[in-house]
């Protein structure tokens, strides 16, 4: 599987160098809400384990460990930060890690969240902000983030980049687990006969002669064992090579999976002839393409349908609005009661259920949030009977007469 010529990886900055000062700002928390929290010293694991028995709440919440020079090491979240924190120091029965980052704690801080929700939003949002060196660290290669393309013409295929120009045909993701990506996309390029070869091997279609001809050779086995048009050899016209870039497009973009189909009959067809091998070959073709399909459906549906207002009653008692938009959190506010807070809450929804073009490449950090609410759906599935659409929203804001401010 060859990559784009242009792909490459930087280097991250991954562990800040600055004291910690503060978590900061969210956007995950209404702008009037009251921030509460605490901070912990200790240079021995008793001592902090001691300031936790005393002072944390049994409330949802984000927390760091800081270490001596004053670099927070570690961001977490809890639904219960009291009970989250005093497993650190439970030696018997607490993670390795979580046994090394509290040896080079020395100092605990956390923040309260208003539920659950708020706390897994702020912890992804302070680990994107601050790369905590034990959240990333040791982190694989293949678990990054990356992109399947489609590449311009002439003779375009399918190919994996962890940075998009964005003048590719087709850029889909990003995914994680490089290997399962390598393979899909080495069995979409089989399938569709489609080349992989560098973008410096010259292209000679059929239908496009050179003034004088050449003896062109094949430059790999692919165009023998017919899994490749050839297109470096002349073997196939330029109109004939579109028609598998086409194919290979409406899969990836979930319009067209006859490709499973065809795969799945072809295996329970060799496996009924007991041609095990083929079928075996057939089966572990068709699990890729089903891993990647369900990939891209799984980001397609998030981003596509997840447009709504979520009210959600925290543990203060107090309903909270997550305004969420393309499968985003795009703002929380509290539930409107009065006129002025009506008025700024509908100025929100005006400024966030906007059609705006979408961007071409879905960044990292956005895709970590639309997971994270595709996933807390699936979890709490039975509250999508209470979600609410733009005008819903609005409607439910009147005044306890039924007057609406608008």
């Amino acid at each position: 599987m060859k990559r784009s010529p242009k792909d490459g990886i930087s280097p991250p900055n991954l562990f800040p160098a600055e004291p910690f000062d503060g978590f900061g700002p969210s956007k995950f928390r209404p702008f009037e809400e009251e921030i509460v929290g605490r901070k912990l010293r200790g240079k021995r694991p008793s001592r902090l384990r001691k300031g936790v028995q005393d002072h944390a709440p049994r409330l949802p919440g984000v927390y760091g460990m800081i270490d001596e020079r004053g670099r927070i090491i570690y961001v977490g979240k809890a639904k219960n930060l009291r009970s989250r924190l005093l497993s650190y120091f439970r030696i018997n029965s607490r993670d390795p890690k979580a046994g090394k980052i509290i040896q080079q704690t020395r100092m605990l801080v956390w923040e309260q969240t208003g539920d659950e929700l708020a706390a897994l939003l702020r912890e992804l949002e302070l680990i994107q902000t601050l790369r905590p060196r034990f959240n990333v660290l040791g982190l694989p290669g293949h678990q990054r983030h990356h992109y399947i393309c489609i590449g311009k013409s002439p003779a375009a295929f399918v190919y994996i980049a962890n940075k998009p120009t964005g003048k590719e045909q087709g850029i889909y993701g990003p995914l994680v687990t490089r290997a399962k990506s390598d393979e899909a996309v080495r069995r979409l390029n089989d399938w569709f006969k489609l080349r992989d070869c560098p973008q410096t091997v010259p292209m000679a279609f059929s239908d496009q002669p050179g003034l004088f001809p050449e003896d062109r050779s094949a430059k790999c086995m692919r165009y023998e064992l017919l899994t490749c048009t050839g297109p470096c050899v002349g073997a196939c016209s330029r109109k004939e090579y579109a028609v598998g870039v086409r194919g290979a497009k409406a899969f990836l973009e979930g319009r067209d999976r006859t490709i499973l189909k065809k795969v799945k009959g072809m295996m329970d067809d060799a496996a009924a002839a007991f041609e095990f091998e083929k079928a075996t070959s057939m089966r572990d073709r068709l699990q890729a393409l089903e891993w990647l399909d369900a990939r891209l459906s799984l980001l397609r549906q998030a981003r596509d349908k997840n447009s709504f207002v979520y009210p959600l009653i925290g543990s203060d008692g107090c309903e909270r609005w997550y305004l969420i938009h393309r499968g985003q959190v795009r703002a929380v506010c509290f539930a409107p009661i009065t006129e002025e807070k009506f008025r700024r809450t509908a100025g929100l929804l005006a400024a966030i259920f906007i059609d705006r073009p979408e961007a071409v490449i879905l960044a990292d950090g956005v895709v970590d949030s639309v997971l994270l609410v595709a996933a807390w759906f699936r979890k709490h599935s039975d509250d999508r009977a209470k979600l609410m659409t733009k005008a819903s929203a609005l409607e439910k804001c009147t005044n306890p007469a039924g007057k609406s401010f608008t």
